[in-house]
């Protein structure tokens, strides 16, 4: 017998498709007129209804927020359909200043070029213009520095629903660098 969705399902799917960026839970909740976690488990239902009938579409759980996505099978028709540039890897600077931002966030530039040695600025520009990290506020000290973290579109490059997925830093880590098994995460990156 094929899944039934309830009108507060409907509701959900046309907010999260409407939305384009993550919908926190608690918004949706708000907008649902229930628990967050009814709401968690109304996505939660309306997601294995996605995938029982074989939708090209999914719902992705970015920590508590959630986005209607299409899925990564159909990456290659989108593109062609919506003549978007192919993905460029990220460069090896930019894969350090990511690691060491997610793993130390929230953190200031200087944090970042204090580890790395050389300046970063224009690294931290670029991922900043890709959307993969974004400004966190400023710190009350002296010169009041911007403090960076990492954004929903990190952790949905990386097919991560929060930061407590990535891989664990071994111990006496240079407090940035993933360990040696979290290599694997660069192949699996598909940054825009």
């Amino acid at each position: 017998m094929p899944m039934e969705l309830t009108k507060l399902e409907h509701i959900a799917l046309a907010v999260l498709f409407a939305g384009g960026d993550p919908v926190p839970l608690t918004r949706l909740a708000q907008v649902l007129e229930c628990e967050a976690e009814a709401a968690a488990r109304c996505v939660d239902h309306l997601n294995s209804y996605l995938d029982s009938e074989k939708l090209p579409l999914q719902i992705l759980r970015l920590d508590d927020s959630f986005q209607l996505s299409t899925r990564a099978e159909y990456q290659s028709y989108i593109r062609l359909a919506l003549e978007i540039k192919r993905n460029q890897p990220l460069s090896q600077a930019a894969m350090e200043v990511l690691a060491i931002i997610a793993y130390n966030q929230p953190v200031t530039r200087a944090f970042v070029e204090q580890i790395r040695g050389v300046d970063s600025s224009g690294v931290m520009a670029n991922l900043a213009e890709k959307q993969l990290i974004e400004e966190a506020g400023r710190l009350e000290l002296p010169g009041r520095p911007i403090s960076y973290r990492t954004t929903a579109g990190f952790l949905r490059s990386l097919g991560l629903s929060s930061l407590e997925e990535l891989p664990l830093v071994p111990e006496g880590g240079d407090g940035g660098a993933p360990e040696e098994d979290g290599e694997q995460l660069e192949g699996q990156v598909s940054f825009s």
